[in-house]
């Protein structure tokens, strides 16, 4: 019994470690694929650069992703998931720091607004705005994705103009899809100006604006 608890041991010790370089291997292939797709777009992305960058053979490719579409899908999973851990974190701090839900929502913004600041090169861009302007080349699958995203980025931030209005009665009507929907507009719209004119603090000061312009909405100095 003592032998086969030991050897239990060891296979259970030994087992991990393939698992995680599996997963290290997939992370660099999904990183590899972020990059070239921001920097030339998906259609320009080749599996060959990805595995050469990966430093891995092709078959170790199609062990990780059935396809190229395989990959895009993963690779929108993985920034929604991680987007949507990073605002998160900023909401809390933001419920942290104030009741008032409309000083939160402000809060939000300046933390959002910092943390762009504080990024030293130009952003370099949107993972769903790149899926999407070619959007044609993937299946329906990834289209759906896109969907999903902008979906969950009108809900996030439907709730805090819905907590927003319980406390503030705005100027004029506001319909709350659109007024969610203007914080996804003014990011990406950001990312297109900072990219097309090289100026890195240019989307903090649009999040600023924004702040404002919420403000007057609501006729909150």
């Amino acid at each position: 019994m003592e032998g086969l608890d030991s050897g239990a041991s060891a296979a259970a010790d030994a087992s991990p470690a393939p698992l995680a370089k599996g997963k290290r291997t997939r992370e660099r292939l999904l990183d590899a694929a972020n990059d070239a797709i921001l920097t030339k777009g998906f259609a320009a992305t080749s599996i060959d650069e990805l595995v050469e960058a990966a430093g891995i053979t092709k078959g170790g490719f199609f062990y990780h992703f059935r396809d190229k579409g395989d990959l895009a899908r993963q690779l929108l999973q993985r920034f929604l998931e991680e987007d949507d851990a990073a605002m998160d974190v900023l909401t809390d701090r933001a419920h942290d720091l104030a009741e008032d839900p409309m000083q939160r929502f402000l809060i939000f913004l300046d933390l959002y607004a910092d943390m762009m600041d504080e990024m030293e090169d130009v952003h370099p861009g949107c993972l769903v705005a790149a899926i999407i302007y070619q959007e044609q080349a993937f299946d329906r699958e990834v289209r759906a994705l896109l969907f999903e995203a902008a979906m969950r980025w009108r809900a996030r931030f439907r709730i805090w103009f819905i907590a927003i209005g319980e406390r503030h009665r705005p100027v004029a009507p506001i319909d709350l899809d659109t007024i969610a929907d203007s914080f996804s507009a003014v990011i990406e719209g950001s990312i297109v100006l900072t990219r097309a004119l090289g100026d890195h603090r240019l989307m903090g000061r649009q999040l600023r604006l924004f702040r404002s312009m919420v403000q007057a909405a609501y006729g909150v100095s």
